[in-house]
């Protein structure tokens, strides 16, 4: 859901590009991606910034009330 979201919105980039531009380690957007972790709050609002959108578009569902992220056993960086 909100990893397919984000692999959309790098397109053709990189993971290595997307990650220097926004000053993370390829493996740290790699582990976003794939739902090991959850970005803490200042770092989701840099890759929406990043991909022009919003958080609520990335990481939340149409309703805007459950959190795409909603496994709690993730660490957030």
């Amino acid at each position: 859901m909100v990893r397919k979201k984000l692999i959309e919105y790098r397109g053709t980039k990189s993971r290595q590009e997307v990650a220097k531009d926004l000053n993370i380690t390829p493996q740290m957007l790699g582990m976003i991606e794939r739902g090991d972790r959850n970005p803490s709050l200042s770092l989701a609002k840099k890759i929406a910034d990043y991909y022009n959108t919003s958080v609520d578009e990335i990481f939340f569902n149409k309703n805007r009330n459950v959190s795409c992220l909603d496994d709690d056993s993730k660490e957030a960086i």
